[in-house]
């Protein structure tokens, strides 16, 4: 079972808690004695969706991107890895600011400024304006994972896994259906429709939370001071150091997504060309198959809360490493891509919910800054998944591709069979 800690600082004891805590001391988050309103956690998932699918948008339009800047094949994962670097930098210098600042300001804030980098990226005239554009994008697309810290900090514990999936299965579906939204948009009105249609999206869902998300509680009366930026962003390097946990499912995620970036990265170039020679709406709609998917996520909550995380997790790992047996015959059937695009991105969302929830009870105070440094590992993860693909297809194609893909699936189902004991005995929360 996940250990289930307070939303206060110093509500955990044991391992994970006070006996080697740093010295930082943030403001408190938000511990309600009851779960907020159901509405506010669907906005929250909505815009979680919203915001990381503009890192996603360029993928069914990469082969257009590369034709109408002149980037050959091998080049083309850059554009998917610049705003993946972009993202990194922003989970580890804006995500911590979730442990430091009032919520509601933060998250509007992030959300508005997203908003003008995705006009930016829409009427980029160059080739190097688009990817700074797109950089910024990825940098304030992490505003996703600061409204997840929020919805576990406004949840009580016993309920925490389920608004974690929740929000999750939001990004989830955000992801995957950017590509059929921006495959639409591209072929009815060109790909700088994509960007600038969700400039405006953005910018309404920044007004809707800004009316409804609570705002943080000041702080009591005699608490410690509120520790300065500079040492919340140096804390976060401290927490994966001194507690194994976060390091093996940072990791884990790292591999995961690696995985994940693979197919869907690479997947338009064999899509776009013979055989298929596919629209961007129809390359697009098979994120709408990988979407079933999302259900995972709401599910792998409810596990969690019942004590079983490790479980799910090798369930997760082992379905990722099978997804890619039907995903190899692309070019032979369509239906198996589909097939293996529901089945990876199931065994994905399982497995990221499971490590979010379970590295959230390791400090709960520290959740921005946990889930900030998690996900550096799937930036990375993401980037590798990318800048890999492009490459192994230009080398040799789908098979080299679909062998990346594998590799780093088994990789990770490795990885967590030789640690999983260590989780359970004195790594950290393991679950049965």
């Amino acid at each position: 079972m996940a250990t289930q800690c307070s939303g206060v600082v110093g509500g955990c004891g044991g391992r994970g808690g006070t006996g080697g805590r740093e010295a930082v001391a943030p403001v408190s988050p938000v511990s309600p004695a009851a779960s907020p309103p159901a509405r506010l956690i669907a906005l929250l998932a909505l815009a979680c969706g919203s915001s990381v699918a503009t890192v996603y948008f360029s993928q069914p339009l990469l082969v257009t991107l590369g034709e109408r800047f002149a980037l050959g094949p091998g080049l083309l994962g850059a554009i998917v890895t610049v705003t993946q670097l972009g993202y990194a930098v922003g989970l580890l210098a804006l995500v911590p600011l979730g442990d430091l600042l009032d919520h509601r300001r933060l998250v509007t804030g992030q959300l508005g400024l997203l908003a003008l980098a995705l006009l930016a990226a829409g009427l980029a005239p160059g080739v190097v304006a688009l990817l700074g554009a797109l950089a910024v994008v990825g940098l304030l697309a992490v505003v996703a994972q600061t409204m997840v810290a929020a919805a576990a900090a406004l949840t009580p514990p016993a309920r925490r896994g389920r608004a974690v999936g929740t929000v999750t299965g939001g990004i989830v579906t955000g992801i995957l259906l950017a590509r059929a939204a921006a495959g639409l948009l591209a072929d009815l009105a060109g790909w700088r429709s994509v960007y600038l249609v969700s400039a405006g999206v953005t910018a309404v869902l920044a007004v809707l939370l800004r009316r409804v998300l609570p705002a943080r509680p000041k702080a009591a009366a005699g608490a410690r001071d509120v520790p300065s930026y500079g040492r919340l962003v140096v804390s976060t390097v401290t927490l994966f150091t001194r507690h194994p946990l976060l390091r093996v499912r940072g990791v884990l995620a790292l591999l995961v997504f690696a995985s994940f970036s693979t197919l869907w990265s690479g997947v338009a170039q064999p899509l776009s060309g013979p055989p298929w020679s596919l629209s961007h709406t129809a390359i697009g709609a098979f994120g709408l198959a990988g979407a079933a998917g999302a259900v995972a996520a709401g599910v792998a909550g409810r596990w969690n809360d019942r004590g079983y995380a490790q479980r799910t997790t090798g369930i997760g790992l082992a379905l990722l490493a099978l997804s890619w047996l039907p995903i190899a015959l692309t070019r032979q059937s369509l239906w198996a891509l589909a097939a293996g695009a529901v089945l990876l991105d199931f065994a994905v969302q399982a497995v990221h919910v499971t490590n979010q929830t379970l590295i959230h009870a390791v400090r709960p105070d520290a959740g921005s800054r946990i889930i900030g440094g998690y996900m550096v590992f799937y930036s990375a993860g993401s980037s590798l998944g990318a800048f890999g693909s492009s490459l192994a297809y230009a080398a040799a194609g789908w098979p080299a591709v679909s062998a990346l893909g594998a590799s780093f699936s088994l990789a990770a189902l490795l990885l967590w069979a030789t640690t999983r004991r260590g989780e359970l005995s004195g790594g950290g929360p393991g679950g049965a």
